[in-house]
C-alpha cells in the first residue's frame, strides 16, 4: 500500500510521521525548499508530550520520483491545491484516492449529493475547474482535520494537540478504499471514523473557521476574546445562523447548537487562528475555502448571507492590502 502526503507541512508531516511509525504502508512525503533539504538529511522529526523521535523518509519535490499511489493526502492550504493539479499528476493511478485534508467547503462538495445541486461546482475554490477536471470528483475522500502541529523548524514537527480525522465518501457508501484508509489511520495510533455524512462533519469544523477566523483577522484578538466581548460574538452568532440555514438546505444536519459551537471555540482560550496568523506573518489566507464558498452556496441555495458577505467584504480588503490576498 503506498500513500503519499503532499504538502509535508505541520499536518501533512504529522501524519506521514505517524504513518511511518506504524510500518503499515509505504510512504512518501512531497515538500519543498529547506524543509525537504531536512527530510533528506536528517530525516523527520516528530516531537511531542510523550516523546521525540525521528525517522527516515522518502521525500522529493518532484512526483514523478514517486509513481502512482494508492491514496494521495493533499495536506496543502487549499488555495495552494490549484497550482499543484499538474505535477500531482504522476502520482494518480487508475485506482488512486485522492484525500482532501484542507479546512473549509472542498471542491468536490457537490459530488454524489443527491438532490438538485449533485454535480455542481464551487467557484471560489475551484474557479478554473482545475481540481475537478485534474483531479476528478470520483477520487475523492473527504476529510476533517482537528489536530493542531507546528513545524519547529525545517524537518522538525511539533504535534501539538488532537489525533482525529473523521474520513468520509462523497456519497456516504462504506468503500473498501474508505474503510482501508480508515483502518490505516487507526493503526498508526490516530482516531479516523468512517463518517456516512462527511459533510456533517465538514461544517460543524467550518462553522467556527467561517467566523471567527476572519474576525481575528480583522480585529487582531484571539479566539477568547472573541468569545468574551458581547457584541463581537452577536457578529459570529449571525454568521454562523446564516450558515446553517445554507448547510441545513444543501441537508446537512448540525449535531450541537450554535451557542455551543461558540463556546467551544471561545474556550480554546489566547489562541490566534490560523487566518491571523498568516496575516502577520504575509502569508496567502485561506478567505475563499472559509468564507468567500459559504457565500457562494448560499446564492446557490438561495439563503440569505448578509452578515458573511459583509465580513467577507472587509477581511479581502484587509488581506489584499497587507498582501496576502489576490481578487
Amino acid at each position: 500500500m503506498k500513500v503519499c502526503i503532499f504538502g509535508a507541512g505541520a499536518i501533512g508531516g504529522y501524519l506521514g510521521a505517524k504513518l511511518i511509525q506504524a510500518g503499515e504502508c509505504e510512504v512518501s512525503l512531497i515538500a519543498r525548499g529547506p524543509h525537504l533539504k531536512a527530510l533528506r538529511e536528517k530525516g523527520l522529526t516528530l516531537v511531542s508530550e510523550e516523546e521525540r523521535v525521528t525517522l527516515p523518509v522518502t521525500a522529493s519535490d518532484n512526483p514523478a520520483d514517486l509513481g502512482p499511489q494508492d491514496y494521495v493526502i493533499i495536506a496543502l492550504k487549499a488555495h495552494s491545491v490549484p497550482a499543484v493539479v499538474d505535477s500531482m499528476q504522476p502520482l494518480l493511478g487508475p485506482e488512486t484516492a485522492v484525500v482532501t485534508a484542507q479546512n473549509g467547503v472542498p471542491w468536490w462538495y457537490f459530488h454524489k449529493l443527491e438532490g438538485a445541486y449533485e454535480g455542481a461546482r464551487v467557484k471560489a475554490v475551484d474557479p478554473e475547474g482545475k481540481l475537478w477536471d485534474g483531479i476528478g470528483p470520483e477520487r475523492a475522500i473527504g476529510c476533517v482535520v482537528y489536530p493542531a502541529a507546528e513545524i519547529d523548524e525545517p524537518g522538525v514537527i511539533r504535534h501539538v494537540s488532537g489525533d482525529r480525522f473523521p474520513l468520509g465518501e462523497p456519497s456516504g457508501e462504506k468503500t473498501e478504499r474508505a474503510q482501508t484508509l480508515s483502518k490505516l489511520l487507526v493503526g498508526a495510533g490516530l482516531k479516523a471514523p468512517l463518517r456516512p455524512q462527511i459533510r456533517n462533519d465538514i461544517w460543524v469544523k467550518l462553522w467556527g473557521n467561517l467566523s471567527f477566523n476572519p474576525i481575528s483577522a480583522l480585529t487582531g484578538a484571539t479566539l477568547e476574546q472573541i468569545g468574551a466581548q458581547e457584541d463581537v460574538r452577536a457578529v459570529v452568532r449571525a454568521m454562523m445562523l446564516e450558515a446553517q440555514a445554507v448547510g441545513e438546505e444543501l441537508g446537512v444536519r448540525f449535531a450541537i447548537d450554535v451557542d455551543k459551537r461558540i463556546e467551544g471555540g471561545a474556550s480554546v482560550g489566547a489562541h490566534k487562528t490560523s487566518m491571523l496568523q498568516d496575516l502577520e506573518l504575509g502569508r496567502p489566507m485561506e478567505i475563499d475555502a472559509l468564507v468567500a464558498a459559504v457565500a457562494e452556496l448560499g446564492r446557490v441555495t438561495g439563503k440569505p448571507t448578509p452578515t458573511i458577505d459583509t465580513v467577507l467584504a472587509l477581511v479581502r480588503q484587509r488581506a489584499a492590502l497587507a498582501g496576502c490576498y489576490d481578487y
